[in-house]
């Protein structure tokens, strides 16, 4: 034990503490400045992006994330240095681990990015009906990596943001009022003025159809079976929409029973003329 405590040099161990003491105090002093500057500037910065109308979900992730990670990464770097840690070393390695972690996420990564593009293009936000990559629902949540809507049957459905980002959205609440399209279709034959107004008389007065704009029907296409109708009409809310579209569908069908209008089925008619008659009658012979 005495081999041992002889050969430590005591006062050369007093030197270097006494050498590093400042430098690490020095490092210490600089992360607390740095995290005086994230707690001070916080809430400023909250307040800066909350009037220009940013998503409140985007800001906490910039400010208590983004920013807080970058701001102390600096401090730590700054502090590493003071201490004499080799800090172009270490950010070499940080840099080769973090192109590593990137290639390993890129569609995490390409699933942020849309995320935040979602936040500040703000093409549709919680509560809202929208139609994307073949699904309809309402809005629950945005993160920045998916979003996720509700369908009318309770599923909950999780979407990547980059499919949300790379494929046509329609947001059904967007604008308020939204006008709903029945298509519809009657035979050759009827008068496409009677059948305007018995489809009118019939949703006259649904509750949750507007009375301004006024519900219209027009001639959408005339196609091999028949003429198509469009019963067009306007509600104030884009939930009503699919419940309004099967709801008046029914009324409009039972409405031309009613008054025998006759609703066409796909159909094909053969004519034979007299020339044909004659070869068949040949070959019979």
């Amino acid at each position: 034990m005495s081999n041992i405590l002889s050969a430590i040099d005591i006062d050369k161990i007093a030197d270097l503490l006494l050498d590093f003491a400042p430098k690490l105090l020095t490092a210490i002093l600089i992360m607390l400045g740095f995290w005086l500057l994230f707690r001070i500037s916080r809430r400023a910065l909250r307040s800066i992006l909350g009037r220009s109308g940013m998503e409140q979900a985007l800001i906490i992730m910039l400010v208590d994330h983004i920013y807080r990670f970058a701001l102390m990464t600096f401090g730590i770097v700054m502090a590493a240095d003071q201490v004499g840690i080799n800090v172009g070393a270490a950010l070499a390695g940080i840099g080769v681990i973090g192109l590593a972690l990137g290639f390993a996420a890129q569609d995490s990564l390409s699933n942020t990015i849309a995320g935040f593009m979602i936040f500040w293009d703000k093409p549709f936000a919680v509560g809202d009906w929208i139609s994307v990559s073949d699904h309809y629902g309402r809005v629950a949540d945005i993160t920045l990596r998916t979003t996720r809507i509700r369908t009318l049957d309770n599923a909950y459905i999780v979407i990547p943001n980059k499919n949300i980002i790379d494929n046509i959205l329609t947001n059904h609440s967007k604008e308020g009022d939204l006008r709903v399209v029945v298509p519809l279709s009657i035979a050759y034959k009827e008068d496409i003025d009677r059948a305007r107004e018995v489809l009118l008389q019939a949703v006259e007065g649904l509750e949750q159809i507007l009375p301004e704009p006024a519900p219209s029907v027009v001639v959408g296409k005339l196609d091999d079976s028949g003429v198509n109708l469009n019963l067009r009409f306007w509600v104030a809310d884009a939930a009503v929409e699919c419940p309004m579209m099967d709801r008046t569908r029914e009324i409009a069908k039972l409405a031309l029973d009613a008054a025998a209008i006759q609703i066409p089925f796909p159909h094909m008619q053969i004519m034979v003329d007299d020339e044909q008659k004659r070869i068949l009658a040949g070959v019979d012979n």
